[in-house]
């Protein structure tokens, strides 16, 4: 008898869809086509060289062996500082937990505490990795939808409907992948209202992009704000965002010594400790000097705004200024029904996406993979010469649409004969 081979999980979860179009442009650009991909979360930025000079360091000490799996105590310590001094959170360093990546720490806290029919809130437009890490867990997605008119942000009304005696997580993310929407001080304490009156509710904040905010916005925490959440709270946070560093894979989260130990557990028996060039890297993003991310913002809101100013100039195309990360969630509603030069209808967001990387060579991710649709996502971490490049592309590739009904009269036209 032929058993199945590949483990039944893998069923229940689909590939990224931001590497898979990364891998798409790159075949492209191997056949000489002028790609521009606007597809992935990553600063066009190097890493400062003081981060690089730490690792260096690192190096040339022979710090090349095993470090504890939560990480370094050095480490550990300067993120229970960093907690402390930006976000006025209270962690010891045994409250921490160093990952190889953001994406790792929040693996983790779900394996770890995950069981069958336990439930996880989550809005949508989400990153796309989250439903799919939870379904690895054996928990189930209550996605709950927003919209533009709530600046893609979910509501303390929406939320009191989603938890059920089976909600074990509600997750924030803010800034948010895709929409770059941020929650203010008072939108989380209402959210932290309805979480008082449910204790058996678990806090999740993913804050990897807190840096990342513009127009004099104030980035703030849900455990900062609603103190009485901190013992049910994993704040998790990395340096890959903020301080470029997407490849040197260090996420790190605060918690209850409990989770941690249970985070750390899980870790010991796949990954074990991060890399210890990495950890020593990260040390040094989180205790140097921190005036370059200022430089950064200004640079990152030019490119926003640019990108909005330019997406709203595109027909069928509007597109909100969002308050933080390096993302803008455009929507494509206005081109829906429309047809391309060649004949194909456009009817849904993920035929605009193809459509732009056929035949005009960009890649954007649509917004059905992100719950929300019919939207997509752009990038804006790259300098502005390519993002006017782009955004051009994307007013052109717009202009040469036309109404369906136009192109019905078109064919019926060349279908008759001439007088």
């Amino acid at each position: 008898m032929t058993r199945k081979f590949l483990a039944d999980r893998l069923d229940k979860i689909k590939p990224s869809a931001t590497l898979a179009l990364a891998a798409k442009a790159q075949e492209l650009k191997a056949q000489g086509k002028d790609v521009i991909g606007l597809s992935v979360g990553e600063p066009d930025f190097d890493t400062p060289e003081f981060i690089k000079d730490g690792a260096k360091r690192a190096m040339d000490a022979g710090k090349t062996k095993y470090t504890p799996v939560p990480g370094t105590p050095e480490l550990r310590k300067a993120i229970a500082e960093k907690f402390l001094r930006e976000n006025g959170l209270t962690y010891k360093p045994e409250q921490t937990i160093v990952g190889t990546g953001g994406k790792q720490v929040l693996f983790n806290a779900f394996m770890a505490t995950l069981n069958t029919g336990d439930e996880v809130v989550i809005a949508a437009p989400y990153w796309l990795s989250y439903p799919e890490m939870v379904a690895l867990g054996g928990g189930t997605s209550v996605i709950v939808p927003t919209t533009s008119a709530s600046g893609f942000k979910m509501t303390p009304e929406q939320l009191e409907k989603a938890i059920t005696p089976n909600t074990k997580w509600v997750l924030i993310n803010s800034p948010s992948n895709p929409t770059g929407a941020a929650y203010t001080e008072s939108e989380l304490k209402a959210l932290g209202e309805v979480l008082k009156r449910h204790p058996h509710v678990w806090v999740m904040a993913d804050d990897i992009y807190e840096h990342l905010v513009y127009d004099d916005f104030k980035f703030t925490t849900i455990a900062q704000v609603c103190p009485e959440l901190y013992d049910r709270t994993l704040t998790v946070n990395g340096v890959s965002k903020a301080y470029a560093m997407t490849g040197w894979r260090i996420g790190y989260a605060g918690g209850p010594v409990e989770l941690i130990q249970a985070m750390n557990k899980m870790q010991g028996q796949s990954t074990s400790n991060p890399s210890s060039i990495s950890q020593a890297a990260a040390l040094s993003a989180l205790t140097g000097d921190q005036s370059f991310l200022k430089e950064w913002r200004v640079k990152f809101k030019e490119r926003r705004d640019l990108v909005v100013g330019l997406l709203n100039k595109a027909d069928g195309i509007s597109c909100q200024a969002p308050e933080g990360a390096f993302y803008v969630y455009a929507s494509c509603e206005g081109v829906i029904g429309k047809m391309t030069p060649e004949g194909k209808k456009i009817e849904t967001d993920t035929d605009f996406a193809n459509y732009l990387l056929e035949k005009h060579h960009l890649v954007v991710v649509q917004g059905v993979e992100f719950g929300l649709s019919p939207y997509f996502r752009i990038s804006y971490a790259l300098d502005q010469e390519t993002l006017t490049r782009a955004c051009e592309r994307i007013q052109q590739a717009c202009r040469e649409l036309t109404p369906a009904l136009q192109q019905d009269l078109k064919k019926s036209a060349s279908g008759n004969p001439k007088p």
